[in-house]
């Protein structure tokens, strides 16, 4: 069974709902983070993980609401009590990712530089779609149409269960490709039909990409506050027909055998806002 937790459903625009869109996966207890903006280490917490626990850290992109909180996540790495990392864990992400860590070493210099052997950092193909394989699941990326940086995921188990995380996107070949038949598709759906921006998805055309590519659930994520305005299922069931899921924070989903259980874990503190 492969568990996903919506970390954060929402993006840049500060909001008490939704954080920054994040997503953590959990694969026979291995623990896996993609994207870092803000809001995602107290998710975290509240969904019952500490920053010690991710094994593999992926990026989609280098935009500040999915690397917003990289910085604070290798300096609480470091605190020599709670969170300091005693084990190795992997950073990935596009190609230009290893430039982008040495410029922020720059300017945070020893305050988020880790001990040897700690952080091991890979970068993908931004060009063309690449792969890896690991322990306990394979990964594979393709460029996504977004900016230069964006690679979308699919991760698989080897018991064959799969998910696929966009990242931010526009409707492209390549994200349909990546979600082939998939169990579980996350994707950004930014924005209204009626306000669709370059580099971005709205419901109908992340719905295509799900027809498309016959994934057997969408998960729809990355919301705008002008998503809270119109009916976003209404507009994907324009154009997808299967099951279809509106991300919250704290939802989680586990997939396996094509069986979906939805739960909502709630804290206080949300509870304290509805």
């Amino acid at each position: 069974m492969l568990k996903v937790t919506v970390l954060g459903s929402g993006t840049c625009v500060p909001s008490l709902k939704r954080s920054s869109c994040s997503v953590l996966m959990n694969i026979n207890g291995t623990k896996l983070l993609f994207d870092l903006g803000a809001g995602t280490m107290k998710r975290l917490l509240e969904a019952g993980t500490t920053i010690s626990e991710i094994s593999y850290l992926f990026f989609s992109h280098l935009h500040p609401d999915h690397t917003g909180e990289f910085v604070p996540f290798l300096f609480a790495t470091k605190y020599p009590e709670t969170y300091r990392r005693r084990t190795s864990f992997m950073v990935a992400g596009a190609r230009g990712f290893k430039n982008f860590y040495d410029d922020l070493r720059k300017v945070y210099k020893h305050w988020i530089e880790l001990e040897n052997g700690i952080l091991n950092m890979v970068e993908f193909d931004n060009t063309a779609p690449d792969h890896l394989s690991l322990k306990v699941f394979e990964v594979e990326t393709m460029p996504m149409e977004h900016i230069e940086s964006s690679i979308g995921f699919r991760i698989t188990t080897p018991e064959g269960t799969s998910v696929v995380y966009t990242g931010d996107t526009d409707l492209c070949n390549n994200a349909v490709t990546l979600a082939r038949n998939v169990d579980l598709l996350i994707c950004e759906s930014a924005l209204p039909d009626g306000m669709k921006v370059p580099g971005h998805l709205t419901p109908s055309l992340a719905g295509e990409i799900a027809t498309r590519a016959k994934a057997k659930q969408l998960v729809l994520t990355h919301f705008y506050p002008e998503c809270d305005t119109v009916d976003i299922e209404a507009e994907c069931r324009k154009t997808y027909q299967g099951p279809l899921l509106l991300a919250e924070d704290l939802m989680q989903i586990e997939v396996g055998n094509s069986a979906f259980n939805i739960n909502k874990l709630k804290s206080l503190q949300l509870r304290s806002l509805q």
